[in-house]
């Protein structure tokens, strides 16, 4: 017992790996959520999901990475080729795009690293819900499963690139903005399913039939017949209007919604906002009505680039670099250029303003301080 404790304390590794190996050690550890619900219900069927997951993919995607070896900046280099054309299909741009979006919509992306003759030749992305976590009996990845149609492959870890987002429920995979923002989703799905169900309906209940025969009742049939000659010929915007013939014994008593039961607008808007909350989206950038945050647009836009992009492409530019830098002859430091983003541009002159009055620097600490380095 003595020795075992020994070398528990002697071993250099993690002390808490042990536990996670015991839960899962050595299977695949699938993702727990249903991705598939999730990018129909708040991509594929939501407008507001939508363009958020749009916005994020393409504006993180048009930052452009300075590559840096041992510090200084190149020009040509092969891992620089690379991430310019990834692979045939694709341009780096493109498959950017693509890791940002899968990122927004299952909290986890995934790229592939082919090698040739132990160099790296092409990058592709991957979809993560075909991608499994293999764990090592330390509890940490050590492989990933591939698998479509019943049929999968295994991948050594060190040829994945592995992109999530914080999740405090799971110990390898990432939770995504839309299982935050489901509930927001799905009111704002039903209020549009409400909206079109009223328009479908002249856009309010129309009224009720009253029977008003001694027994007051229809017969099964004549119910049926009644129910079907109003769904065949007076729903629908091609029967909007249309007046209704009613046979002896039937009165028609007129209906309607009160503003307050058509209040569903708003309701509908608030989902949106949180939507968009979660993704990190300003709601006026969205033509959201009724969000007065933001003073104006630019602020707004400007917000969009430095609390939601310019840390996800720091975060991606840091996991490309880490990734590919056994293949880069040194070490390698991928800088998102934001001097070319436009949004930014008065955060930079503000910045320049700034450092060109300070009396106390020189030229050199100048150029440094904006991060150009020192001249020559």
């Amino acid at each position: 017992m003595l020795r075992k404790l020994k070398d528990l304390l002697t071993t250099k590794s993690s002390a808490t790996a042990p536990l996670i190996s015991l839960h899962s050690a050595g299977r695949a550890q699938w993702t727990p959520r249903n991705y598939t619900a999730l990018a129909r219900e708040g991509f594929a069927g939501n407008v507001i999901g939508y363009r958020c997951v749009r916005m994020i993919a393409e504006a993180a995607s048009a930052v452009p990475l300075l590559l840096q070896v041992n510090g200084a900046e190149v020009e040509s280099h092969p891992v620089k080729a690379l991430l310019a054309r990834p692979n045939p299909a694709q341009s780096g741009r493109d498959l950017l795009d693509q890791l940002c979006a899968q990122l927004m919509l299952a909290g986890n992306a995934y790229a592939e690293l082919v090698l040739l003759d132990g160099a790296p030749r092409e990058i592709f992305a991957l979809r993560p819900d075909r991608m499994a976590v293999v764990p090592s009996r330390a509890g940490w990845p050590e492989a990933y499963e591939y698998a479509v149609g019943g049929s999968s492959v295994r991948m050594p870890r060190e040829n994945v690139l592995h992109l999530k987002l914080f999740n405090p429920a799971d110990d390898h995979y990432g939770q995504s903005p839309l299982e935050a923002a489901a509930r927001a989703i799905d009111t704002h799905n039903a209020a549009s399913a409400w909206n079109k169900a009223m328009l479908d309906n002249a856009a309010r209940p129309s009224g009720a039939l009253v029977f008003a025969a001694a027994d007051g009742h229809l017969t099964a049939d004549q119910f049926e017949r009644l129910k079907s000659e109003l769904q065949s010929a007076y729903q629908g915007a091609a029967n909007a209007g249309r007046p209704l013939v009613l046979e002896g014994g039937l009165d028609w008593k007129e209906m309607g919604f009160s503003p307050k039961d058509m209040d569903f607008i708003e309701s509908k808007n608030m989902a949106a906002r949180e939507v968009a909350l979660a993704f990190g989206v300003p709601p006026m950038l969205l033509g959201i009505p009724g969000d007065n945050t933001y003073a104006n647009f630019a602020e707004a836009n400007r917000v969009f680039w430095r609390q939601t992009i310019v840390p996800l492409v720091l975060r991606i530019a840091d996991a490309l670099a880490l990734w590919l830098e056994p293949h880069a002859g040194g070490n390698l430091t991928l800088v998102p250029d934001l001097d070319q983003v436009e949004a930014l541009a008065p955060d930079r002159d503000a910045l320049w303003k700034r450092v060109n009055d300070a009396g106390f620097l020189t030229a050199d600490e100048k150029r440094q301080a904006v991060g150009y380095g020192g001249s020559e």
